[in-house]
Protein backbone atom coordinates (compact mmCIF):
# COMPACT_ATOMS: atom_id res chain seq x y z
CA UNK A 1 0.00 0.00 0.00
CA UNK A 2 1.35 3.45 -0.98
CA UNK A 3 1.12 5.83 1.99
CA UNK A 4 2.97 8.65 0.28
CA UNK A 5 1.38 12.08 -0.05
CA UNK A 6 0.74 12.48 -3.78
CA UNK A 7 1.38 16.07 -4.90
CA UNK A 8 0.52 17.99 -8.07
CA UNK A 9 2.60 21.14 -8.67
CA UNK A 10 0.85 23.91 -10.64
CA UNK A 11 3.07 26.83 -11.66
CA UNK A 12 3.93 28.36 -15.03
CA UNK A 13 7.64 28.70 -14.23
CA UNK A 14 9.54 25.50 -15.02
CA UNK A 15 12.54 26.45 -12.87
CA UNK A 16 10.30 27.05 -9.86
CA UNK A 17 8.60 23.65 -10.37
CA UNK A 18 12.01 22.00 -10.54
CA UNK A 19 13.03 23.72 -7.31
CA UNK A 20 9.89 22.56 -5.49
CA UNK A 21 10.38 19.02 -6.81
CA UNK A 22 13.98 19.00 -5.55
CA UNK A 23 12.82 20.27 -2.16
CA UNK A 24 10.04 17.70 -1.83
CA UNK A 25 12.34 14.89 -2.99
CA UNK A 26 14.07 15.10 0.41
CA UNK A 27 10.82 14.04 2.08
CA UNK A 28 10.38 10.25 1.69
CA UNK A 29 6.66 10.53 2.47
CA UNK A 30 6.05 12.89 -0.49
CA UNK A 31 5.66 11.98 -4.15
CA UNK A 32 5.24 14.49 -6.98
CA UNK A 33 2.81 12.83 -9.39
CA UNK A 34 2.43 15.63 -11.93
CA UNK A 35 3.16 19.18 -13.03
CA UNK A 36 0.82 21.70 -14.63
CA UNK A 37 2.05 24.87 -16.34
CA UNK A 38 -1.30 26.66 -16.66
CA UNK A 39 -4.65 26.83 -14.90
CA UNK A 40 -6.59 24.77 -17.41
CA UNK A 41 -3.99 22.00 -17.30
CA UNK A 42 -4.15 22.11 -13.50
CA UNK A 43 -7.90 21.44 -13.54
CA UNK A 44 -7.51 18.54 -15.99
CA UNK A 45 -4.59 16.94 -14.15
CA UNK A 46 -6.31 17.31 -10.77
CA UNK A 47 -9.30 15.41 -12.16
CA UNK A 48 -7.19 12.70 -13.80
CA UNK A 49 -4.54 12.16 -11.12
CA UNK A 50 -6.66 12.82 -7.99
CA UNK A 51 -3.60 13.96 -5.98
CA UNK A 52 -3.70 14.36 -2.20
CA UNK A 53 -2.36 17.92 -2.40
CA UNK A 54 -2.44 20.48 -5.21
CA UNK A 55 0.17 23.25 -4.93
CA UNK A 56 -1.36 26.13 -6.87
CA UNK A 57 0.16 29.38 -8.12
CA UNK A 58 -2.16 32.33 -8.83
CA UNK A 59 -1.04 34.17 -11.98
CA UNK A 60 -0.89 31.44 -14.62
CA UNK A 61 -1.80 31.31 -18.33
CA UNK A 62 -5.30 30.34 -19.55
CA UNK A 63 -6.96 30.26 -16.13
CA UNK A 64 -6.03 32.02 -12.89
CA UNK A 65 -5.08 29.98 -9.84
CA UNK A 66 -8.18 30.94 -7.88
CA UNK A 67 -10.52 30.17 -10.79
CA UNK A 68 -8.72 26.85 -11.28
CA UNK A 69 -9.11 26.17 -7.55
CA UNK A 70 -12.85 26.87 -7.73
CA UNK A 71 -13.27 24.47 -10.65
CA UNK A 72 -11.25 21.76 -8.94
CA UNK A 73 -13.34 22.08 -5.77
CA UNK A 74 -16.59 22.05 -7.74
CA UNK A 75 -15.54 18.79 -9.41
CA UNK A 76 -14.17 17.23 -6.21
CA UNK A 77 -15.21 18.72 -2.87
CA UNK A 78 -12.52 16.65 -1.13
CA UNK A 79 -9.66 18.15 -3.16
CA UNK A 80 -7.07 19.92 -1.03
CA UNK A 81 -5.54 22.96 -2.69
CA UNK A 82 -2.62 24.79 -1.10
CA UNK A 83 -1.95 28.17 -2.70
CA UNK A 84 1.77 28.83 -3.16
CA UNK A 85 2.33 32.36 -4.39
CA UNK A 86 4.24 35.61 -4.05
CA UNK A 87 1.08 37.71 -3.52
CA UNK A 88 0.02 38.75 -0.02
CA UNK A 89 -2.79 41.14 -0.95
CA UNK A 90 -5.81 40.78 1.37
CA UNK A 91 -8.34 40.63 -1.47
CA UNK A 92 -6.37 37.93 -3.30
CA UNK A 93 -6.09 35.89 -0.11
CA UNK A 94 -9.83 36.19 0.49
CA UNK A 95 -10.61 35.28 -3.11
CA UNK A 96 -8.52 32.09 -2.89
CA UNK A 97 -10.08 31.05 0.41
CA UNK A 98 -13.54 31.77 -0.99
CA UNK A 99 -12.69 29.51 -3.92
CA UNK A 100 -12.06 26.65 -1.48
CA UNK A 101 -8.30 26.66 -0.91
CA UNK A 102 -7.23 24.81 2.24
CA UNK A 103 -4.15 26.94 2.75
CA UNK A 104 -2.13 29.90 1.58
CA UNK A 105 1.68 29.95 1.64
CA UNK A 106 4.05 32.63 0.34
CA UNK A 107 6.89 31.62 -1.95
CA UNK A 108 9.53 33.07 0.37
CA UNK A 109 8.35 30.74 3.13
CA UNK A 110 11.13 28.57 4.68
CA UNK A 111 11.22 25.01 3.35
CA UNK A 112 10.20 23.39 6.64
CA UNK A 113 7.17 25.66 6.84
CA UNK A 114 6.00 24.54 3.40
CA UNK A 115 6.47 20.90 4.37
CA UNK A 116 4.48 21.47 7.56
CA UNK A 117 1.76 23.22 5.55
CA UNK A 118 1.47 20.26 3.18
CA UNK A 119 1.25 17.81 6.09
CA UNK A 120 -1.37 19.95 7.86
CA UNK A 121 -3.58 20.31 4.79
CA UNK A 122 -3.19 16.59 3.98
CA UNK A 123 -4.68 15.76 7.38
CA UNK A 124 -7.69 17.95 6.66
CA UNK A 125 -6.48 21.05 8.45
CA UNK A 126 -6.02 24.62 7.27
CA UNK A 127 -2.73 26.47 7.02
CA UNK A 128 -1.84 30.11 6.44
CA UNK A 129 1.67 31.55 6.42
CA UNK A 130 2.26 33.73 9.51
CA UNK A 131 2.29 36.87 7.33
CA UNK A 132 -0.96 35.82 5.68
CA UNK A 133 -2.55 34.88 9.01
CA UNK A 134 -1.73 38.34 10.35
CA UNK A 135 -3.53 40.00 7.46
CA UNK A 136 -6.56 37.73 7.82
CA UNK A 137 -6.75 38.31 11.59
CA UNK A 138 -6.37 42.08 11.19
CA UNK A 139 -9.19 42.08 8.67
CA UNK A 140 -11.38 40.01 11.01
CA UNK A 141 -10.61 42.18 14.05
CA UNK A 142 -11.35 45.36 12.11
CA UNK A 143 -14.71 43.87 11.16
CA UNK A 144 -14.07 44.51 7.50
CA UNK A 145 -16.22 42.51 5.12
CA UNK A 146 -14.86 41.96 1.65
CA UNK A 147 -17.06 43.87 -0.72
CA UNK A 148 -18.14 42.18 -3.92
CA UNK A 149 -15.80 43.32 -6.67
CA UNK A 150 -16.56 43.80 -10.33
CA UNK A 151 -14.58 40.63 -10.99
CA UNK A 152 -16.89 38.69 -8.65
CA UNK A 153 -19.82 39.70 -10.84
CA UNK A 154 -18.34 38.11 -13.95
CA UNK A 155 -19.57 34.68 -15.00
CA UNK A 156 -17.14 31.77 -15.14
CA UNK A 157 -17.00 31.98 -18.94
CA UNK A 158 -16.42 35.74 -18.85
CA UNK A 159 -13.52 35.28 -16.42
CA UNK A 160 -12.06 32.64 -18.69
CA UNK A 161 -12.27 34.89 -21.75
CA UNK A 162 -10.93 37.86 -19.81
CA UNK A 163 -7.86 35.82 -18.84
CA UNK A 164 -7.19 34.64 -22.40
CA UNK A 165 -7.60 38.13 -23.86
CA UNK A 166 -5.24 39.50 -21.22
CA UNK A 167 -2.76 36.78 -22.14
CA UNK A 168 -2.67 38.31 -25.62
CA UNK A 169 -4.96 36.01 -27.59
CA UNK A 170 -7.21 37.47 -30.29
CA UNK A 171 -10.98 36.92 -30.24
CA UNK A 172 -10.56 34.35 -33.01
CA UNK A 173 -7.85 32.52 -31.06
CA UNK A 174 -9.98 32.53 -27.89
CA UNK A 175 -12.91 31.10 -29.88
CA UNK A 176 -10.69 28.32 -31.20
CA UNK A 177 -9.21 27.59 -27.74
CA UNK A 178 -12.64 27.33 -26.09
CA UNK A 179 -14.40 25.71 -29.07
CA UNK A 180 -16.85 28.63 -29.32
CA UNK A 181 -17.97 30.79 -32.23
CA UNK A 182 -16.26 34.13 -32.75
CA UNK A 183 -19.67 35.80 -32.33
CA UNK A 184 -20.18 34.15 -28.93
CA UNK A 185 -16.74 35.25 -27.72
CA UNK A 186 -17.43 38.76 -28.98
CA UNK A 187 -20.66 38.87 -26.94
CA UNK A 188 -18.85 37.67 -23.80
CA UNK A 189 -16.07 40.19 -24.43
CA UNK A 190 -18.58 43.03 -24.72
CA UNK A 191 -20.38 41.95 -21.55
CA UNK A 192 -17.26 41.54 -19.43
CA UNK A 193 -15.80 44.86 -20.55
CA UNK A 194 -19.12 46.56 -19.78
CA UNK A 195 -19.25 45.01 -16.30
CA UNK A 196 -15.65 46.02 -15.61
CA UNK A 197 -16.07 49.46 -17.18
CA UNK A 198 -13.12 48.75 -19.47
CA UNK A 199 -12.95 50.19 -22.97
CA UNK A 200 -9.90 48.74 -24.71
CA UNK A 201 -7.34 45.96 -24.48
CA UNK A 202 -4.72 48.12 -22.77
CA UNK A 203 -7.15 48.82 -19.91
CA UNK A 204 -8.07 45.14 -19.81
CA UNK A 205 -4.42 44.10 -19.44
CA UNK A 206 -3.86 46.73 -16.75
CA UNK A 207 -6.89 45.39 -14.87
CA UNK A 208 -5.60 41.81 -15.21
CA UNK A 209 -2.23 42.81 -13.76
CA UNK A 210 -3.79 44.69 -10.85
CA UNK A 211 -5.97 41.68 -10.00
CA UNK A 212 -3.08 39.21 -10.31
CA UNK A 213 -4.70 37.40 -13.24
CA UNK A 214 -1.44 37.68 -15.13
CA UNK A 215 2.13 38.43 -14.14
CA UNK A 216 4.29 41.17 -15.64
CA UNK A 217 6.12 38.92 -18.15
CA UNK A 218 2.80 37.80 -19.61
CA UNK A 219 1.60 41.38 -19.64
CA UNK A 220 4.65 42.49 -21.60
CA UNK A 221 3.95 39.76 -24.11
CA UNK A 222 0.31 40.80 -24.36
CA UNK A 223 1.24 44.44 -24.99
CA UNK A 224 3.63 43.30 -27.72
CA UNK A 225 0.87 41.22 -29.29
CA UNK A 226 -1.45 44.23 -29.24
CA UNK A 227 1.12 46.50 -30.86
CA UNK A 228 1.69 43.94 -33.61
CA UNK A 229 -2.06 43.59 -34.15
CA UNK A 230 -2.47 47.34 -34.55
CA UNK A 231 0.55 47.71 -36.84
CA UNK A 232 -0.59 44.76 -38.96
Amino acid sequence: MNDKVRILICDDHALFREGIKALLAHEPSFEVVGEASDGREAVTMAANLRPDIILMDIAMPDLSGYDATRRIKQANKGARVLILTMYDDEDIIARCLDAGASGYVLKDTPAMQLIYAIQTVRKGGKYLSPEVMKKVVNQYVSGAVRAETRYDRLSGREREILKLLADGLSVKEVASRLDLSVKTVDVHKYNLMRKLDIHDRAELIKYAIQNKLIGMPLADRAFTTERRRKSG
